[in-house]
Parts: C-alpha cells; sequence; structure tokens
C-alpha cells in the first residue's frame, strides 16, 4: 500500500505564516513612517551677541 499525504497540516501552517507576514508589515509601516517621506524643516537660527569690549586699564606713572 502506498501511503498519500494530503498536505492539510502543511496548508494550514503556510497561512498562520502568511497572517503572521500580513501583521509583521502592517506593524513596520506604522512604526516606520505610515508610508509617508518625512517632513523636512528648515531652521534658521540667528545669534546676535552685544559687543563687548574689555575695561580700560589704567596707565601706571
Amino acid at each position: 500500500m502506498a501511503e498519500s499525504s494530503s498536505g492539510g497540516g502543511n496548508a494550514g501552517l503556510a497561512f498562520i505564516v502568511g497572517g503572521l507576514v500580513v501583521v509583521v508589515a502592517v506593524l513596520a509601516w506604522f512604526l516606520f513612517g505610515r508610508g509617508v517621506a518625512p517632513e523636512t524643516k528648515n531652521i534658521d537660527v540667528d545669534v546676535k551677541l552685544p559687543e563687548v569690549s574689555a575695561p580700560a586699564v589704567p596707565s601706571s606713572q
């Protein structure tokens, strides 16, 4: 007698693995930016400091 395999167990395993792949893909999509390119922000910093001069040195006579 020859043994025959219906492959039912393999189909169930493939369904479970496929579902896990879909879940991981959806989580990655939410975690890594939701499919949208990140916003580019133009930050322009202008630092203006008052001019500081050294105190006058008294002359010695």
